[in-house]
C-alpha cells in the first residue's frame, strides 16, 4: 500500500475557451440573471468556479471523442493493487477547493492535470475504495488554480488483503431542522444530451439502450450533472452567484437521474465557518417521491452576516 499512497499518474494537458464556459454555465441551469456566466461581453465575465471538474474528461478536445476507448486505454495501474474492472467501477464522491479563479480562456497558456493517488481501501466482499487528487496546474509557472479530490467503488473487487481505509468522514444535515433555504431545479427531457458536451461523452448519458442493459428506464443524467446544478444552487442562494465566494464544493453520488426529473436541493448553513467561510450543508432530492441523489453535500460560501452578499 505504501506504494499506491503518492502514486503520480501522467499530466493530463487540458483546455478550454470562452465558448466552454457559456456552454457549461447553460448546461447546468445558470439563469438569465447571472448573465457574468452566459455572456461573453459582459464587464465582470467569467467562469463558473467548478467547471475544471470536467477538464478530467474533456481534455484538449473540441470535437466528440470515443469515450469508451479513452476509459479503457493507457491507464496506469497503481502498484500494489490488483487490477480493477472500470466497467465495474462507480462514482463515490466529488470535492472541489477553488485555490484562485481560472481565467476565461486558456489560449496562449499551457495547463495540465497532475494526479496521484491518495490510497486504495480494500473493503472486502464489498469492493475496493480508489481515492486520488488531481491539481490544475498552470505548466509554465507551477501555480495550482484548483483541487479535485475524487473516490471510486469498485464492486465486488475486494478482498485483496489491502488496508480498510479511514473512517468516511459524514456531513449529514442537522436533526430536527428545517432547511434554511431550498431551491428548485428542473430538468428536460434532453439535459444529458446538454450537458455531455462538456467532454464526458459515455453513451449511458445518451443511448436509451445502454441504461436499460444495466437496470435503468433509459439514458441518465451525468452524475456530475447534477453535482454541478447543486453548486449552481447553493452559490446564487447564498453567494448571490459571485465566483469568488466559493472556496469548496463536495458531495456523495447516491442515486441516478433521469432527463426530466425535477430536482429540489435543500441546503442548511450551520453556523461554522472556516477562514471566513460559511459551512453549508445539502441534500438533492427528485422532487416526485423525494429519492435523495446527492448526499453527503458540503459547501464553503462567504454568506453576509444578513444572509445576502453584495450584487455583482
Amino acid at each position: 500500500m505504501a506504494s499506491a499512497v503518492g502514486f503520480e499518474f501522467d499530466p493530463i494537458p487540458v483546455a478550454w475557451l470562452q465558448r466552454d464556459l457559456l456552454l457549461f454555465a447553460n448546461s447546468i441551469g445558470v439563469n438569465r440573471d447571472e448573465l457574468h456566466f452566459l455572456y461573453e461581453l459582459h464587464p465582470n465575465f467569467q467562469a463558473f468556479p467548478t467547471y475544471p471538474i470536467v477538464l478530467s474528461f474533456k481534455h484538449k478536445d473540441q470535437e466528440v471523442i470515443d469515450f469508451i476507448a479513452r476509459m479503457t486505454s493507457g491507464a496506469k495501474t497503481i502498484p500494489g493493487v490488483p487490477k480493477l474492472d472500470p466497467g465495474r467501477t462507480l462514482d463515490g464522491q466529488r470535492q472541489l477547493t477553488v485555490l484562485q479563479p481560472i481565467p476565461t480562456s486558456s489560449v496562449g497558456r499551457e495547463f495540465e492535470l497532475r494526479g496521484k493517488c491518495l490510497g486504495v481501501y480494500d473493503k472486502g466482499k464489498a469492493g475496493t475504495v480508489t481515492e486520488t487528487e488531481h491539481l490544475l496546474v498552470d505548466k509554465a509557472t507551477g501555480e495550482a488554480y484548483t483541487k479535485i479530490v475524487s473516490s471510486s467503488f469498485a464492486v465486488g473487487q475486494g478482498g485483496w488483503g489491502g488496508p480498510k481505509g479511514p473512517k468516511t468522514e459524514n456531513f449529514p444535515p442537522p436533526e430536527g431542522k428545517a432547511p434554511d433555504a431550498t431551491f428548485a431545479q428542473p430538468t428536460s427531457p434532453e439535459i444529458a444530451l446538454l450537458y455531455r458536451l462538456n467532454g464526458d461523452y459515455n453513451p449511458l448519458h445518451a443511448d436509451p439502450t445502454v441504461g436499460k442493459k444495466i437496470g435503468y428506464k433509459g439514458a441518465i443524467l451525468h452524475g456530475l450533472g447534477t453535482w454541478n446544478m447543486a453548486a449552481h444552487a447553493v452559490l446564487k442562494t447564498f453567494g448571490n452567484s459571485d465566483p469568488t465566494r466559493l472556496r469548496l464544493f463536495q458531495a456523495r453520488f447516491a442515486s441516478a437521474v433521469m432527463p426530466g426529473d425535477g430536482l429540489v436541493f435543500d441546503m442548511w448553513r450551520t453556523g461554522k465557518k472556516e477562514d471566513g467561510f460559511d459551512e453549508i450543508i445539502f441534500v438533492a432530492k427528485v422532487k416526485e417521491g423525494g429519492r435523495v441523489v446527492l448526499s453527503n453535500g458540503r459547501a464553503l460560501v462567504k454568506v453576509d452576516a444578513g444572509g445576502s452578499t453584495s450584487k455583482l
